[in-house]
C-alpha cells in the first residue's frame, strides 16, 4: 500500500489479491485519522484495519474503486464502532 500525503490529509491506494487483484483509493483527511485511529497509527495502517473490516463483510469486487475512509459508515454504521475497538 502507498499513502500519499495531500492537503488535507493522505490518498492510499489498496491492491486487494494477487494476478487479478482490484485496486482501491482511499482518501484519508487528518481529522479521520485523528478520530479513527489509533495512538501513532498511520494512515496506511487505519487504512488496512479498514480493509480488513470490509473484506469481511463484503468480497473485494463489492468494494468501491475510489472512496473517503469516512464513506464506509454509510454502508456499515457500525464501523466507526468497531474501527475504534
Amino acid at each position: 500500500m502507498q499513502a500519499e500525503p495531500q492537503a488535507d490529509g493522505w490518498k492510499c491506494t489498496v491492491q486487494v489479491g494477487d494476478g487479478a487483484a482490484s485496486r482501491h483509493t482511499v482518501r484519508v483527511r487528518a481529522a479521520d485519522l485523528e478520530r479513527l485511529g489509533r495512538a501513532g497509527e498511520k494512515p496506511e495502517q487505519l487504512v488496512t484495519r479498514a480493509f480488513e473490516f470490509l473484506l469481511a463483510r463484503e468480497p473485494a469486487s463489492s468494494i468501491l474503486r475510489d472512496f473517503e475512509l469516512a464513506d464506509i459508515s454509510r454502508y456499515f454504521p457500525e464501523f466507526e464502532r468497531m474501527i475504534r475497538a
